[in-house]
């Protein structure tokens, strides 16, 4: 209770101090061009922080102009985030282990103080579901291990009627979890972020047969085919607005010091590779992996943005909205979930990324934060994950650790 009482303090003295949202503890590389260390096995350190958990009237912090908050608490592990035609949010609620709830929840509404008119168990039974989406009629969701759909009507607040298995996605229930799902504009196909097994194909590649990929499969399971590979952990997955142009959000490799290698975003190109597990932004190779063969070393693509060393990008959602000022129109919110590996905390922030023309343009900028309690201390109040704009214009945070949803207007 000590600790928590000195996090607040803390925490309560900057904001005063400041009056504006904090930067981060340590600076890391970011940008379209960012400039590279070498590597340092020998920095690399583990430590994941300690979630406190919010104290009552503490809450995150956003630019000036906006208001920040409580949209629903008393979450089991609130993950990817999806918003249905008729506004209605859809929560995937799963963790890592044994103690996942294995479900979604639905939200419906704003009421007067802020909270949803209806909260319902949607789905459950589910074997850690993160990827949603509705696509002619029917509710697709990704297991960790296969894709499954399941009949829909508008206004449903539970689903009772029983889904069919569309597609087996991986063979083993290790390394990275989430699958991520967002279908072509067109409504033709379907595509997947599926991570990789391992840091750095410690089992060999064999092992990570179609992982660390984004698969493309037709809306019936059919079809399917690595449509871009190399990327270690692909999650957040979105169409640039009125485009055919498919973009991601990737998780880097581990072990490499506090400085290296930055996670990025990035659109992503058919039959693209990015340069897993050899390389890293683009074509710096890593001293742990044995050299590619020859056509794929010259053929890994750069990035188009760095996020920083270890932020843990997992969220990504573009702008449509009309609520949030001009500046924020057609740009980038991503949910960083935070470092682990790195003896500095980096991310746990929303980060928002400009656009111009379709592209990553001008710098990155901290949105959301407020999530570190003592950076000292590597303590937290929570970690934010997906981001999603409502039908009003607002922004929807899901914070797992917190077990709460943020909602973000102006």
């Amino acid at each position: 209770m000590k600790r928590i009482k000195t996090g607040l303090l803390r925490s309560l003295l900057i904001q005063l101090v400041l009056l504006v949202p904090t930067v981060s503890v340590a600076l890391a590389a970011r940008g379209a061009h960012p400039k590279l260390s070498a590597p340092d096995l020998a920095s690399s350190v583990a430590r994941p922080p300690t979630v406190l958990g919010w104290p009552a009237g503490l809450k995150p912090r956003a630019p000036h102009g906006f208001s920040v908050n409580l949209y629903a608490s008393k979450l089991s592990n609130p993950r990817a985030l999806y918003v249905l035609p008729n506004g209605d949010v859809l929560v995937a609620e799963a963790t890592d282990g044994g103690n996942s709830a294995n479900r979604i929840e639905l939200f419906r509404g704003l009421s007067a103080d802020g909270a949803p008119k209806l909260r319902s168990v949607f789905l459950k039974g589910l074997d850690h579901p993160f990827g949603m989406l509705l696509l002619k009629g029917w509710l697709y969701v990704a297991n960790t291990d296969s894709l499954w759909r399941f009949p829909y009507k508008s206004g449903e607040a539970r689903i009772t009627a029983q889904g069919e298995k569309v597609l087996d996605l991986t063979r083993e229930k290790r390394g990275h979890w989430t699958r991520e799902l967002v279908a072509s504009p067109d409504g033709s196909r379907i595509f997947i972020a599926v991570g990789s097994a391992s840091n750095i194909a410690d089992d060999g590649m064999a092992a990570e047969k179609d992982r660390a990929n984004i698969l493309e499969v037709r809306p019936d399971g059919t079809g399917q085919r690595v449509f871009a590979s190399g990327l270690r952990n692909p999650v957040g997955l979105a169409f640039y607005p009125g485009t055919n142009t498919l973009w991601t959000v990737v998780n880097e490799r581990d072990g490499l010091g506090n400085n290296l290698p930055p996670d990025y975003l990035t659109h992503i190109e058919e039959g693209g590779f990015y340069g897993w597990p050899y390389s890293y932004w683009g074509r710096h190779f890593d001293p742990r992996v044995g050299l590619p063969r020859p056509h794929q070393a010259s053929q890994a693509l750069t990035p188009d943005f760095a996020l920083g060393n270890h932020v843990a990008p997992l969220g990504l959602d573009f702008y449509e909205g009309r609520m949030f000022p001009e500046q924020y129109r057609g740009g980038a919110f991503i949910g960083e979930h935070g470092s682990w590996n790195s003896s500095v905390m980096r991310g746990y922030d929303v980060y928002f990324v400009p656009f111009e023309n379709g592209k990553a343009s001008g710098e990155g900028k901290q949105f959301l934060t407020g999530f570190i309690a003592d950076p000292d201390l590597h303590e937290v109040y929570g970690r934010p994950v997906d981001v999603k704009t409502l039908q009003d214009g607002s922004l929807l945070v899901s914070d797992d650790s917190g077990g709460k949803l943020w909602r973000v207007s102006h």
